[in-house]
């Protein structure tokens, strides 16, 4: 009796390692959802908590492709609701979402900037609504998101910007040889101000580090990165979609990413100058994207594999030659979308080393930790 007891004990004693292996050996996951050049990126730790950035935009569409990741990653609630700000392509499917899934805690940098629009007013109203029965957060920078697992720290809110440098960060202190070229961008006439004001973070989860600054102008680059406040990333996602208005090389250059992860839609973002700015950043090995840039044309997109979303062939031939039309900043993205549509993973590990995969294809490539 004594040996088959002992024995027992053994086997739950394995067990018991086993299960707490498997918990350690469990990523921080981030979901890249395709809408259409807007935003939503789900982050789920390895405890399961979720964090949601950005809702993408209004109606089915959106709502179904976010449903699905939600589905796909085991999500039956958002644990935090983080609004960049006020852009119909990035809080436009909070309210199917809300009706959808409990959300607990919502996050944001504070009234609109944009008050006198009538659709804003409408939606902040809405907005109190909605958190009214949750707990509701205005952020600065310095302020952190409880998100378990990882650091969640709030560099840029509201016109305001991280004042000190991180504490420990890596790169902390090395020269931005790219902010010595900065030249600000005209900006006077942009009638979307409130992208001034969004709020961004830089996510940490133990060597693993990225940075999610929603649509954060160029000219508010220069003071976050010269001198370099928030070190390097192992993964950047492309601040306004890929947009030549943000993104200066004192950003990318100064962070320094290993990858970058475009959520621009076919004729929003993907800019060719964005693209050229990604592709000269120290030590970036890959640019993934959501959709094909008819702006980037085939000199600068990244190869098939990378890319989530791509049109049929005929409808890429027609918009390579004659080429797309100049400029590559319109707003519009393909407007009745495409079926099915697909997103981009990255599963982190505490060591720093992470792993990307298109789900379009099933292609995946894995990046060690940095030496």
């Amino acid at each position: 009796m004594r040996t088959i007891l002992t024995a027992f004990v053994a086997l739950v004693a394995v067990a018991t390692n086993l299960a707490a292996a498997q918990t350690e050996s469990q990523t921080l996951d981030i979901y890249f959802i395709d809408t259409e050049g807007g935003q939503a990126t789900l982050y789920v730790s390895p405890s399961g908590e979720s964090m949601l950035v950005d809702t993408g935009n209004p109606g089915d569409r959106d709502h179904g492709r976010l449903m699905e990741v939600l589905r796909e990653a085991g999500v039956t609630r958002i644990d935090h609701l983080f609004l960049t700000h006020y852009h119909i392509d990035h809080y436009g499917g909070l309210e199917l979402l809300a009706d959808a899934v409990p959300i607990l805690n919502y996050y944001d940098h504070g009234p609109s900037s944009e008050g006198d629009r009538p659709a804003i007013v409408a939606f902040e109203e809405r907005y109190a609504e909605l958190t009214s029965s949750a707990t509701r957060t205005s952020v600065r920078p310095g302020d952190r998101v409880p998100f378990a697992g990882a650091d969640v720290l709030v560099v840029a809110s509201h016109r305001e910007l991280l004042a000190a440098p991180i504490a420990g960060a890596p790169g902390i202190g090395a020269a931005n040889p790219a902010c010595e070229s900065f030249e600000p961008i005209d900006l006077s006439r942009s009638p979307d101000i409130d992208n001034d004001h969004s709020a961004g973070f830089v996510l940490t989860f133990g060597e693993f580090r990225t940075i999610n600054l929603g649509d954060l102008m160029w000219n508010y680059e220069y003071d976050l990165m010269c001198p370099n406040k928030l070190g390097t990333v192992d993964v950047y996602l492309t601040s306004h979609h890929g947009l030549g208005v943000s993104g200066s090389e004192a950003l990318v250059h100064g962070l320094r990413p290993r990858v970058a992860i475009m959520n621009n839609g076919t004729r929003k973002g993907g800019a060719a100058s964005t693209l050229e700015i990604l592709h000269t950043s120290p030590g970036l090995e890959d640019v993934w994207q959501l959709h094909w840039s008819y702006h980037g044309l085939v000199e600068h997109n990244s190869p098939g594999v990378f890319i989530a979303n791509l049109d049929e062939p005929a409808t890429l031939a027609s918009v390579i030659s004659p080429p797309a039309e100049a400029g590559g900043q319109g707003r519009g993205g393909t407007p009745g979308g495409h079926s099915p549509a697909h997103w981009i993973k990255v599963s982190a590990r505490p060591d720093g080393s992470f792993t990307v995969t298109n789900s379009r294809n099933g292609f995946t490539k894995v990046y060690q930790a940095r030496d």
